[in-house]
């Protein structure tokens, strides 16, 4: 079940009229409290969230849906009439995995929602990863950094265990973008290096092994535990 929060009708029907016709489950909520009171009876796979909302700004859902153990890596696009460079920064830090500005297209908006599907149900990989202090296990979706529990959201964790898969190479944005996010590089890095940003800082001392390689992208550094 996808859920969608968007206060305009219009977009709204129009959107759950797409979804509707690629085969999904969805519904629409044009008031967060409506939202909310859904989330409780039952937790969607994905969730398409509008910034600009009465009642409740999207961002505060986000913080809000990402806070919570049952929500914490679930996946979130926001959808969003706010193109300024602070407000993308804002919802990817605060967790977004991705975000289409409006006016956008119903087939970018398909393929958006069909690449955060298809990566939400990945098969994990049944081995583990160990840099220094860092130890990360993709089979149980499981972080620990000097032996504490880290909690990632869904891309935060793909992007890391992206980034270890292909230790002694340097990735590209475009490469991670492709990889992790399912869609061609545009000449937007904001979202790969944003990313990138709380995730070290979310790993902290261990987060030291995600180095920058100017100009080019990024690799894992640092030494096997």
């Amino acid at each position: 079940m996808i859920y969608l929060v968007e206060d305009d009708a219009s977009i709204r029907e129009l959107v759950l009229y797409a979804l509707h016709s690629a085969g999904y489950r969805a519904e629409g909520f044009g008031l967060p409290s409506a939202f909310w009171k859904a989330v409780e009876s039952e937790t969607p796979e994905m969730v398409l969230l509008d910034i600009m909302l009465p009642e409740e700004d999207g961002l505060s859902i986000l913080k809000k849906l990402r806070d919570a153990p049952k929500t914490a890596s679930l996946p979130i696009l926001m959808l969003t009439a706010k193109g300024t460079e602070y407000d993308k920064v804002v919802g990817l830090e605060l967790g977004a995995d991705d975000y289409l500005p409006k006016p956008f297209g119903m087939m970018e908006l398909l393929a958006r929602v069909k690449a955060l599907s298809r990566r939400a149900r990945q098969t994990p990989v049944h081995e583990e990863y160990r840099v220094g202090d860092l130890w990360v296990s993709p089979e149980k979706h499981a972080v620990q950094a000097a032996g504490q529990e880290i909690s990632l959201t869904l891309k935060e964790f793909q992007l890391l265990c992206t980034l270890l898969r292909g230790r002694g190479s340097v990735l590209t944005r475009d490469v991670l973008l492709e990889q992790v996010w399912g869609y061609a590089f545009d000449g937007e890095s904001r979202t790969v290096d944003v990313h990138i940003r709380t995730l070290r800082q979310k790993l902290g001392e261990a987060g030291a092994c995600i180095e920058t390689v100017r100009g080019v992208g990024y690799r894992i550094g640092g030494t096997d535990a």
